[in-house]
């Protein structure tokens, strides 16, 4: 697997939300893919990933094609592999399009250091900076509880008669 193939964590977590009290805070499950050693600045990768925090996954893709930062293509690849994650699970049946990007993150990786030849004999250091790219999706609240309005029940139609109609 080269280094910016994403890794398919796949596994789903059960996570509650850390609220004022804990009567009340819903589980909610999660499925996640990671990017291993992409070569991609942390910070420039964060700029990207914040674009996306919290909106649907439609709307996500839509923003990563018009962006313009190279770190978009990997961040790109990392949520199609979670969304696919996702749907190729058995116990989850979900949709990709039903998903919202829960969160994401950009943790630092290795740093390469490499040296450039300067003027003098001198030699300056060079930051080759990696970073590793999480995204975790959860089913959106309102399409994973569809609510079913009972039918209403229909009345019994009235034969027409000559009493009725006069």
């Amino acid at each position: 697997m080269s280094a910016t193939q994403p890794r398919d964590v796949g596994s789903t977590e059960s996570r509650s939300r850390a609220g004022a009290g804990s009567a009340g805070a819903e589980a909610r499950t999660v499925v996640k893919a990671t990017a291993k050693f992409v070569r991609v600045s942390p910070r420039k990768a964060r700029l990207v990933a914040d674009h996306i925090r919290g909106r649907s996954v439609p709307e996500a893709r839509t923003i990563l094609a018009f962006t313009e930062r190279a770190a978009a293509v990997d961040v790109e690849k990392v949520l199609r592999s979670a969304v696919a994650n996702a749907e190729s699970n058995p116990a989850l049946h979900w949709n990709g399009d039903d998903l919202v990007v829960h969160a994401v993150f950009v943790d630092e990786g290795p740093t390469l250091k490499r040296f450039r030849a300067r003027a003098r004999g001198r030699a300056a250091r060079i930051f080759k900076r990696t970073c590793h790219i999480t995204i975790q999706v959860a089913q959106n609240p309102e399409a994973a509880a569809p609510v079913e309005e009972p039918k209403p029940k229909r009345r019994a139609t009235r034969k027409k008669t000559e009493e009725t109609e006069s």
